[in-house]
């Protein structure tokens, strides 16, 4: 788990004193070898640990007051073990897709506890999720409205539905995805002809409001501010439909560190905030009985994830020393920095087959394609690898295998492994695209 983390060491050394034990200088996990879990399902492999997961929940839980609900954001990982993991601490969804809908509903989740975001919703998915039952869908564009009222008329049915709403100023920290031109969401401008539009309909309840500002936020001060921007919006949205909101959607941003200058989010800070902010909106008859949620992701599984692969050779190249594994960017493109990140920075990499040596090595970490976007890690320090050596990276629970050009080169798919009560299970078989 994250908590409680040393913070007078690197970020690399934090984070594997909170998930790794070193007996005999080899890592594990929950008392079980990395190299028994390759022996098992072979290299690469992805590893989730579903206690991590669990202690997550509950931290954020314990920060949150009782009118915040959580929803995991399935993106982030859509394995159905690892979205059953979350629905079992009572967790609902949130999610993109149809696919990701079928994903919630194989792992159990309830109909009436799943929400739809998304720019891009197709009639065909909007369609398939209204029949199968859905806790409210968030429209994003005149067309979605329009849309979504034939679906209700054709099967004369009422939808709840929510308005996600672009801020008309962005607030900073993390990735911003408001303030600015952008495909998501209605903006906060244009509120008094969506809300109208919305009314109009005959088969849309337009229940709330979804304000999503930005992601990988670290800052617990920008998040509260995020949050305090939505209650106002939904506050407004009240005003113009003339009754209270029922749901507001505070999305999701809540971050974890990757990199060397990042330290985690402050969740006492942000408790502190949160109670201030709930308090004062059930006070505003508007919002007195409205229900709150948050929809993480990135938080609740990125640390509870491992990617692991094998080294199979170690080179120098004019003053450099590669580092070359039987995975890369295509089982792990957000390591490689290639899945949006502007800057290049390495994650949090350790040498799982030793953790001691006389002095760490300087090297680059490449996997085995045939381009040089192909690189895990540009400048990373561990003790110098050999062949055969199992290299871990941490924080890879979230964004990792479903986020990455798997067919690539069509080198082998990674297994995925749950690690649970201090046993292991493959939850998805490592695929060979060659041979028997």
């Amino acid at each position: 788990m994250t908590q409680g983390l040393n913070s007078g060491a690197d970020l690399t050394t934090r984070l594997a004193d909170a998930i790794l034990e070193w007996p005999e200088g080899k890592a594990a996990i929950q008392g079980t070898p990395f190299e028994q879990i390759a022996r098992s399902c072979g290299t690469p492999f992805y590893l989730y640990d579903a206690d991590v997961m669990v202690q997550q929940v509950q931290r954020l839980r314990r920060a949150l007051p009782p009118g915040i609900d959580i929803y995991y954001s399935v993106k982030a990982n859509p394995h159905p073990a690892v979205i059953e993991v979350f629905l079992q601490q009572g967790c609902g969804c949130e999610i993109a897709s149809g696919g990701e809908y079928a994903l919630a509903r194989k792992a159990g989740a309830a109909p009436e506890k799943i929400v739809f975001a998304g720019p891009g919703k197709g009639q065909e998915e909007l369609d398939f999720v209204v029949s199968q039952g859905i806790g409210e869908i968030h429209l994003e564009s005149f067309e979605e409205i329009e849309t979504l009222e034939r679906i209700g008329e054709n099967r004369n049915q009422t939808i709840a539905v929510a308005v996600r709403v672009n801020p008309s100023a962005g607030l900073g920290s993390g990735l911003l995805m408001g303030g600015q031109p952008t495909a998501f969401g209605f903006e906060e401008e244009s509120l008094t002809p969506v809300v109208k539009k919305i009314r109009e309909t005959k088969h849309l309840d337009l229940r709330g409001v979804h304000v999503y500002t930005g992601t990988q936020i670290l800052d617990a001060e920008a998040l509260l501010a995020h949050w305090q921007q939505a209650v106002e919006i939904a506050a407004r949205v009240a005003e113009l439909t003339g009754k209270p909101v029922s749901t507001v959607d505070f999305g999701g941003g809540l971050g974890i560190p990757y990199f060397a200058h990042e330290k985690e989010l402050d969740v006492e800070a942000v408790e502190h905030g949160a109670v201030q902010i709930i308090d004062t909106a059930k006070r505003d008859p508007r919002l007195a009985n409205c229900r709150f949620l948050i929809e993480p992701g990135r938080f609740l599984v990125g640390p509870a994830g491992v990617y692991v692969a094998a080294v199979r050779s170690v080179k120098t190249s004019r003053g450099t020393t590669f580092v070359v594994l039987d995975g890369g960017m295509n089982h792990h493109l957000a390591a490689s920095g290639n899945l949006g990140q502007v800057v290049r920075r390495d994650y949090p990499i350790v040498n799982l087959s030793r953790k001691r040596a006389e002095s760490d090595e300087t090297v680059s970490i490449v996997g085995p394609l045939c381009t040089p976007i192909d690189t895990l890690g540009r400048k990373v320090k561990l003790p110098l690898p050999r062949a055969g050596d199992l290299i871990g990276i941490l924080q890879s629970g979230a964004y990792g295998l479903s986020s990455s050009p798997a067919a690539f080169l069509s080198h082998p798919s990674p297994a995925e492994v749950m690690m649970k009560d201090g046993k292991f299970e493959v939850i998805t078989p490592r695929r060979r695209t060659f041979g028997v």
